[in-house]
């Protein structure tokens, strides 16, 4: 658990992060719930949400929230351009009661979220809550800048406490009221915020260019003068063994170079591979 951020701390981790598309709302530093139910802290915990709905008015509505639930509703509302509206500071209305294991899981980080089971904690008191601006349709995806502010936005709290990507959860694994908020795959998420952390802070996605790999380096090949590589390919070509010299003679063949010896070699082995297989085959028949 850790003492909650301060708006300028906050302010400073998401410039740091590189969100800069930043609006915020008039009185968001002091704009919260007040000591309500177990009011605000410890945290270790930073929720992800959908707002279910689009439009222009998504930024107001969350900051005043409606007589059924006041605002602020959540710490910040990313909308689909990729701008992110700061909201709040303290507690806000955005998680509701929380199952305990969903809460264990992400307070230990461990790396599975288990179905929630019933409601139990203040989740309002321990976690922040960013609000994303999406329909909730299966067929809506989130744009490519407004996903990439979310993973920000998600690592620069984990960064600045010292946890690790399993610290972010989904309005969805922490209560069975919510069970498609959002619809994105929370497990792709997480592993998208665990890479960010792996880099500084100021690094974005296609920065890192992979070490290349050291070519080894082969030993040179020194040439040889054209003389002395003359002269190494003539006594290849005339080598004379004399006994094998001697042989050919008495047989009645004569190798006069380096080039007959291996025909008559070919020659000889050739002959001797037709006769095994004669033998073999008289074998055969023997049998």
């Amino acid at each position: 658990m850790a003492t909650p951020m301060t708006a300028d701390q906050w302010l400073a981790a998401l410039r740091a992060e590189g969100v800069t598309n930043i609006v915020e709302m008039p009185g968001w530093r002091t704009h919260n719930r007040g000591q309500r139910g177990d009011g605000w802290g410890d945290v270790h915990a930073t929720m992800v949400h959908h707002t279910a709905g689009e439009g222009s008015g998504l930024a107001d509505y969350c900051y005043r929230g409606n007589a059924d639930l006041p605002g602020p509703v959540c710490h910040d509302f990313l909308a689909r351009t990729g701008r992110l509206y700061l909201v709040g500071n303290g507690r806000a209305n955005h998680a509701g009661m929380v199952a305990r294991n969903a809460f264990d899981a992400v307070l230990n980080e461990r790396t599975e979220h288990p179905a929630p089971g019933p409601d139990e904690l203040d989740g309002n008191a321990r976690s922040y809550g960013l609000e994303v601006e999406n329909s909730g349709a299966a067929d809506r995806p989130w744009p490519a800048v407004q996903y990439d502010t979310a993973v920000r936005v998600q690592a620069a709290r984990c960064r600045f406490h010292g946890w690790s990507a399993n610290s972010v959860w989904a309005h969805k694994e922490a209560t069975r009221r919510k069970p498609l908020d959002p619809r994105i795959p929370m497990d792709t998420f997480r592993a998208d915020v665990a890479e960010r952390l792996r880099h500084p802070a100021s690094w974005s996605p296609g920065d890192t260019v992979p070490t290349p790999k050291p070519t080894p380096e082969e030993e040179p090949v020194m040439p040889l003068p054209d003389s002395l590589a003359q002269r190494v390919a003539l006594a290849v070509l005339s080598y004379r063994n004399k006994k094998a010299d001697a042989a050919s003679k008495k047989a009645g063949r004569r190798i006069p170079d380096v080039y007959g010896y291996i025909v008559q070699t070919f020659a000889t082995v050739t002959t001797l591979a037709a006769d095994v297989k004669k033998i073999l085959a008289l074998l055969q028949k023997e049998k």
